[in-house]
């Protein structure tokens, strides 16, 4: 088995949380910052300009009856309604927007699920589904009036299937330990996301989830077989099973990334694929960003498709090496992770047809891994990007995708972009597939500076848009790009997104704020 697939940081807490702690006891990303409202609540300040519908009152007046009809539904500590017990799911991995929830029920079965669901359709309330909490876009920010359904209690691997390549496992097991259940019979479960420890499969099918090593394997839609999921009246279905394509119409494919606003997924049939003979990650180092990103073009162009390419800019290098330790060149203004897979012989001939690219764009570095205990240091300190950089500064990470061939001109229009706002960028990404991570940097006690900081996220975003590629690759719409959806999509195209939704939940009841503008919503 391959180590560096299943190699991972000592600490999630920077990813999880994306900010080192604020001086203003006022300020919103403080976990104990709080005002009192006119109906002498504690709420906390937003951050943002981005909306949310206002919260409806009179669900809120009932409040202790829809608490009470919760109840009947679930076991004691399944319900979650105290105060202080409810601010750990007031915001995701997105910090900067938080909603204190009306209340958070963690069913244990499908069953209760659909209870659950069933209820709140027919009490009008809206529910927003959650996963571990890791998205990065707000994709489970609750609302005032809303129930939040966390699959978390739902954490088992139900069956392994070698002969037909899959494993069933309910909503709430960890990315990772799909893995780390079938590894010592020589197979791994492929989308591999920097949050792969903390990070449930039931999130990672709401955002479509990657990682690193999906240049070559795919992202979640790729690896999923079928799926359990309940609709917003209850009502449970089953999509797909254990093999590999359904006739009809591609209900899997609607499914995985719509962001919990179709159904709430709790079982899950994944592929689980053989792990190969042998990996390899090599470390190439640059003098120019633009002569990383030419060269990446170059190994795509050529056909060649390794089973990762990871890039990092000169900031990144700093962070991560100091971090990890891993004998990142510090001397290189940007650095390649490339790894290739198979025989010896393979990893050999795809080397050599690598190396040469690169010395034609005017690489400087080239090392391979030597041993085991190498390769996990060299996969820490990428897994480790997002924790690392929030230990010594505040950020916002983006996540826009275009075409790999556009990538020198992107990373200079970048550069320039956080150059005029006067903040400081660090570049860490699946190169490979064109999924950009730009880690804008800011101080969180600065408005000023915090509002650059969006603005200047919105605009690599619109860029991304501008030269062929999208608002998203992996980490889904949610709040933060839901604005710009209209950058992407025309109103015909956004209407008839809607109305298919709409299909699945009317009301609009399943986490209603997320993916799709505020305004101009339309009915099935």
């Amino acid at each position: 088995m391959s180590p560096n697939i299943f190699s991972i940081p000592e600490t999630m807490i920077g990813f999880l949380i994306g900010f080192k702690p604020c001086d203003d006891p006022l300020v919103y990303a403080c976990p104990n910052a709080c005002d009192q409202n006119d109906a002498g609540t504690r709420e906390t300040p937003n951050m943002t300009t981005i909306a949310f519908p206002a919260p409806d009152a009179g669900i809120i007046a009932r409040r202790d009856e829809i608490v009470a009809g919760l109840a009947k539904l679930v076991a004691g500590e399944a319900l979650i309604t105290a105060e202080d017990e409810l601010r750990p799911y007031e915001s995701d991995a997105l910090t900067a927007f938080r909603k204190v929830p009306l209340a958070v029920v963690l069913p244990s079965t499908t069953e209760e699920v659909a209870a659950v669901l069933r209820y709140c359709s027919a009490q009008g309330v809206p529910v927003i589904p959650r996963g571990s909490g890791t998205s990065l876009v707000g994709g489970a920010t609750p609302q005032e009036d809303a129930v939040v359904i966390g699959v978390s209690k739902m954490n088992r691997i139900l069956e392994i299937d070698y002969a037909n390549r899959a494993a069933r496992v309910q909503a709430g097991v960890t990315n990772l330990a799909i893995t780390g259940a079938v590894m010592a019979d020589g197979f791994f479960y492929a989308p591999d996301p920097s949050s792969q420890l903390a990070c449930s499969i039931g999130g990672n099918i709401a955002m479509n989830s990657g990682g690193a090593h999906c240049l070559k394997y795919g992202v979640t839609t790729n690896n999923i077989l079928g799926l359990k999921l309940v609709l917003h009246d209850g009502e449970i279905v089953e999509i797909g099973g254990d093999h590999l394509d359904m006739p009809g119409y591609d209900l899997l494919g609607l499914l995985i990334g719509s962001e919990g606003q179709l159904g709430i997924v709790t079982e899950a049939t994944v592929r689980i694929l053989r792990a190969a003979e042998g990996a390899r990650p090599v470390l190439f180092g640059f003098p120019k960003p633009e002569l990383a990103g030419a060269a990446v073009a170059a190994i795509i162009g050529a056909g060649i498709i390794p089973v990762a390419m990871e890039y990092m800019d000169k900031m990144a290098i700093a962070i991560c090496e100091d971090f990890a330790k891993a004998g990142y060149p510090m001397d290189a203004e940007a650095l390649l992770i490339i790894e290739v897979e198979g025989s010896e012989q393979e990893m050999d001939d795809q080397l050599v047809r690598i190396i040469e690219i690169a010395k034609k764009h005017g690489v400087t570095t080239i090392r391979e891994s030597k041993s085991a205990m190498e390769t996990a240091a060299i996969w820490k300190g990428r897994k480790s990007a997002f924790g690392a950089t929030g230990k010594i500064a505040d950020y916002i990470c983006m996540d826009g995708t275009i075409p790999t061939g556009q990538l020198p001109y992107v990373l200079g229009r970048i550069d320039a972009l956080v150059t005029r706002y006067g903040l400081r960028v660090a570049n860490v990404f699946h190169a490979g597939d064109g999924n950009l991570h730009p880690l804008v940097l800011y101080d969180i006690n600065d408005p000023v500076e915090r509002q650059k900081a969006e603005d200047c996220g919105l605009d690599i975003l619109r860029l991304c848009v501008e030269v062929g590629g999208c608002l998203t690759g992996e980490h889904g719409v949610g709040v933060e790009k839901r604005d710009l959806m209209p950058v992407q999509f025309g109103k015909a195209d956004l209407d008839q997104q809607m109305r298919v939704r709409a299909v699945f939940d009317p009301a609009w009841l399943l986490n209603p704020a997320k993916v799709f503008p505020l305004e101009g919503r339309v009915a099935a």
